[in-house]
Formats: C-alpha cells, sequence, structure tokens
C-alpha cells in the first residue's frame, strides 16, 4: 500500500473551502499529488490511499473535477469529527430551520434570507450549484458562517464578534461540537462532554479517546490522529508525502520508522529558504522531482545519492493528436508570463513582421495569471507595441467581431492577436489542442506543462535557450536570436513536410510520458525503495 499525502491547503490553512461559482478561480487545483492519483487509480493495481490532512468539505467535488471522484481516501478531519458518510447527496437551503417569517430574494449571484424587511443571511453556492456557505446577520454585521458538507450536513461554524472571527467549531453529522479552534492564537480545545475519535480501517471502527483537552494548535491534534491511524497499517506501507511547509514538521516526527518518498513540484517548497529542511531531505528514502532541473538542484543543495532521486512528470501526454490540420486559420500560441516589457515589444514586432507574410496566421497571447483584468491589460500592451512597430493596431483585440469573423476566415484581416488565460490545467489542454505551433521566447526555462502537452499533440515548438524536450530540427527548433522567429515560424507554418516531419518526432518522443510509462517509473521508485536494505527510514 502506498500513502499519499497531498499539499492541498488554502493560504496555508489546515482549512480547504470551496469557492464560489460566481469567482474567479485564482490558482490551479493540479499538483504532482493529482497525477500521481490518477495514475494509480486508472491502473487498477496499485494498492493506495489518500491521507487528506486539512478539512475539505467539499471534496467530493474536488475529486470530481480531478477525474478520480472514486479515489480511496481517509480523512483526518473526518474521524476527528467521527463522520461516517461517504457519498454526497443533494442539499437545498429549504432544508434548514429557517425562522417563521422568513422571506428569500433570489440575485444573480446568491440567495439572501430577509426576516422583518432585514438581512438575516446569505446562502452561497459552489460550482456545482451546491449549498456551501451561509453567512448569518445580526444588524448588518455577520455573526456567524455555517459551512456545509457536500454529504448533506453542517461541517463547521465560524462565530464572529463585531465582524471579527474569534473560533471555528467542526461537528460531527447530528452538529454536536467536537473541536474548537481559536483563531487569536491557533489553540484548539476538545469537548470534555465528548472527546473521542472515530478511526475507520479496513471495515472496522476504532473509537479513541484524545490524550488531551486542549492543544497549542491543531497541528498537535492531526498529528496525534494521524499517528494512531498509522498504527493500524501494515509497517512495511510507504508514504509518499508532498513537500510542504504546513505539514513538513507535523510528518517529520509522526512518519518516523516508515519507508517514504518526498514530492517536490514547482515552486511549492523552496529549499533555499528552507535551510532546517536539508537534513531531512538527505536522509529521506528517496525523492521525486518533477523535472532533471529540479533533481539537479536538490541534490547540490542537500548532498542525495544519484541512485536516491529522479525526475517524474507530473503531466502525461496522453494519446490524441492536436486538431489544428481541421482549422482554416493557424493559431500561434505564445506564453508571455514573466516576459519584460523591453522583450514583449520585440517579440511582438517580430511575430507582426511574419503576420505580413501569412493571411492564415493569428497570435494567441497565452497567460495563466487569473486577475480579472489581465485579457485587457494584455491588449493595451500589445496595441502599444504595434504602434511603435508601425504595424495595425486593430489586430488585437479580446475577442474577434462578428462581423469580422467571415473576413478572418476568408483574407486574415482584422483581428489578429488574442489573450488567452487559461488557469485551471483543463481549459490550459482545450486551448492546447487547437494551436499549429508553440513560441515561448522567454529567457527562462519555458513551461515545462505545455511542452509536454505540445509533445502529446504532435504540434512543433519555436524556443529560446536551450530545453529538454526540443530537439532542433526534429520536432522544433531553438533559437540564440529573437530576429530569427519569423523564418523559424515560415519552416513549419509554410511547409507541410516539415510540420508532419515535427508530429511524428513528438509521436515517438511522447512515449516517454505517456500514462503507462510514468506509471511504470513510480513503480520503479516504489520498488528501489522498498528493496533497499539501507534504507534510511526512521532517522527523519
Amino acid at each position: 500500500m502506498l500513502y499519499i499525502i497531498p499539499a492541498w491547503y488554502q493560504q496555508d490553512q489546515w482549512y480547504e473551502k470551496e469557492q464560489k461559482w460566481y469567482e474567479t478561480r485564482m490558482q490551479s487545483e493540479f499538483d504532482d499529488s493529482v497525477e500521481l492519483i490518477r495514475l494509480f487509480h486508472r491502473s487498477g493495481k496499485d494498492p493506495y490511499q489518500i491521507l487528506l490532512l486539512s478539512c475539505a468539505p467539499n471534496f467530493r467535488h474536488f475529486l470530481h473535477r480531478q477525474g478520480i471522484y472514486h479515489a480511496a481516501y481517509w480523512s483526518c478531519f473526518d474521524a476527528i469529527q467521527e463522520i461516517r458518510a461517504k457519498q454526497a447527496r443533494p442539499f437545498s437551503f429549504h432544508d434548514l430551520s429557517w425562522p417563521s417569517g422568513t422571506e428569500f430574494e433570489y440575485t444573480p449571484f446568491a440567495v439572501t434570507a430577509l426576516l422583518h424587511g432585514k438581512k438575516y443571511a446569505q446562502a452561497e453556492f459552489g460550482e456545482d450549484g451546491n449549498l456551501i456557505q451561509v453567512d448569518f446577520f445580526r444588524e448588518g454585521m455577520r455573526v456567524r458562517q455555517n459551512n456545509y458538507d457536500d454529504r448533506g450536513f453542517l461541517s463547521n461554524t465560524m462565530e464572529y464578534e463585531k465582524g471579527i472571527p474569534v473560533y471555528q467549531d467542526f461537528l460531527n453529522e447530528k452538529g454536536r461540537w467536537k473541536l474548537r479552534c481559536f483563531l487569536s492564537d491557533g489553540h484548539a480545545e476538545v469537548n470534555s462532554a465528548d472527546p473521542h475519535y472515530l478511526l475507520l480501517h479496513q471495515g472496522t471502527e476504532y473509537r479513541k479517546c484524545f490524550q488531551k483537552r486542549s492543544y497549542e494548535s491543531m497541528g498537535q491534534v492531526i498529528a496525534e490522529v494521524l499517528k494512531e491511524y498509522l498504527r493500524l497499517s501494515d509497517g512495511q506501507d510507504m508514504v509518499c508525502a508532498a513537500m510542504h511547509e504546513q505539514h513538513m514538521g507535523l510528518l517529520m516526527d509522526t512518519l518516523k520508522n516508515r519507508k517514504k518518498i518526498w514530492s517536490f513540484y514547482g515552486n511549492r517548497f523552496d529549499i533555499k529558504t528552507h535551510r532546517e529542511a536539508l537534513g531531512v531531505i538527505a536522509k529521506t528514502d528517496y525523492i521525486v522531482a518533477d523535472s532533471p532541473e529540479s533533481v539537479s538542484h536538490i541534490r547540490k543543495a542537500a548532498g542525495i545519492r544519484p541512485d536516491r532521486i529522479t525526475a517524474v512528470s507530473p503531466f502525461d501526454t496522453g494519446m490524441e493528436l492536436g486538431i489544428s490540420q481541421q482549422l482554416k486559420v493557424q493559431k500561434i500560441l505564445v506564453p508571455v508570463d514573466g516576459m519584460s516589457d523591453e522583450r514583449f515589444g520585440q517579440l511582438i514586432s517580430y511575430l507582426g513582421i511574419y503576420l505580413l507574410r501569412n493571411r492564415n496566421a493569428q497570435v494567441h497571447l497565452f497567460t495563466r495569471q487569473a486577475a480579472y483584468e489581465r485579457k485587457s491589460q494584455l491588449i493595451r500592451q500589445t496595441i502599444s507595441c504595434l504602434r511603435r512597430a508601425g504595424l495595425e493596431e486593430k489586430w488585437a483585440a479580446e475577442q474577434v467581431p462578428e462581423e469580422n469573423k467571415k473576413n478572418n476566415m476568408k483574407d486574415g484581416a482584422a483581428v489578429r492577436f488574442f489573450p488567452e488565460q487559461c488557469v485551471e490545467e483543463f481549459s490550459v489542454w482545450k486551448c492546447m489542442r487547437e494551436q499549429r505551433i508553440l513560441v515561448d521566447m522567454r529567457e527562462n526555462v519555458p513551461d515545462r506543462y505545455l511542452s509536454i502537452l505540445a509533445v502529446g499533440f504532435g504540434i512543433p515548438q519555436i524556443v529560446y535557450g536551450e530545453p529538454k524536450l526540443v530537439e532542433t530540427g526534429k520536432n522544433g527548433l531553438i533559437l540564440q536570436d529573437m530576429s530569427d522567429l519569423p523564418d523559424a515560424l515560415q519552416e513549419y507554418l509554410e511547409r507541410l513536410n516539415n510540420w508532419n516531419k515535427a508530429m511524428i518526432h513528438s509521436c515517438e518522443l511522447k512515449k516517454k510520458y505517456t500514462p503507462e510509462a510514468l506509471l511504470e517509473t513510480w513503480r520503479e521508485v516504489i520498488r528501489s525503495v522498498g528493496e533497499d536494505s539501507d534504507s534510511a527510514a526512521g532517522n527523519c
């Protein structure tokens, strides 16, 4: 059995709130743990279980969004709150007990409850229309916030004084509080009238009593419950934990005498700012990082042996090719996040030079920044750059006007630059499958996810520097001077033979990143940890 401990936390808290349906998602939910769970879940042959340490009342919706709804999991807060329910069920705000005379006012965003003409409560809903939160008011000031579980009951409630949150109660399915966390200093208190928690393991229930009635932090409560749960498991079971400062200290003690794999992903945990973690990293059984560059960095910093660290991509290529051949226009995807204004201006200028040659080409400026004004800001910046370069300012717009759509398809007139704002991986995937070519001229290391997607969809890549997933002249070109960009685009957009060769080479390269290939790499890591007689388990 492999226990997977993800780092799914909101603003470094032990609590994960469901997002209101009308709010823009500010960051991606995807990470290395999601991909690992997908691989194991879909294989059906590799036993695993998620160990969820945070309170996530709408966890079933999260699993559904990630395509792993039936994934096996154990929730620490379900244990603390003695919750047995597993399946989500419909739950309406009409099912709640409202005072006599309550009237409901339906707005485009939420439902407001009015009592004697005054605002009494406001019900909020998630992306699937499920009730997630009800705020209660007195004299126009919030006095309580109820957060609902997607399994059909009140999960926890936050009490306010003068509009300021004071403490949060975590409840059982019958509405009795089990644990109270005070926000002023973070300490937690157990309900002395019901000081038990519930462990469910392999179909058997174990009711335990908390060792104390008061804890300095919520982390201490989680550590106690997690440790007791792991005692029920086989001592040979392994743990793969996402490296994150929120739970690192907790797991250092809890996972003693356990075979461990630490997983690094993106900038989630920067060892430069956590030098105290180097000893933990150096003594662990195995390290998995998301790229060869990260492996090199971690090895140098912590002195890891080469046989105890490897790179496993958190992204797979899948098996589907792109659909750009079916489109009349040729879409050029251009990532721009992190690019200086000067370099952005140069890029727009050289792209504009090429658009004068090819009337069927369009540039899609790609950003993963979630700010509401990001698309408008990109267009304003592009218009300014086009003006300075002596090109048509009307080439840039947020969308194609209806009256110009036919013209765009016929002769490439009017709009030629479009913003593509994609935060979630699925939206990135949908965008990428229509692109004819990827152009990444950023001076830092190009986006690995985009590069792997380009390989998966079989489209060429024109990049700056020395990225690992582009072999020049095969599946793309590596440029050292941006002035070569117009000719490089011509090589693939106007010479079908070159584009087809790049697609064929990408199809060969994608075999390294298929779900089957990544799953086998993970199996090799697990076998290595299990067979290592010199394991460092117990040292950290």
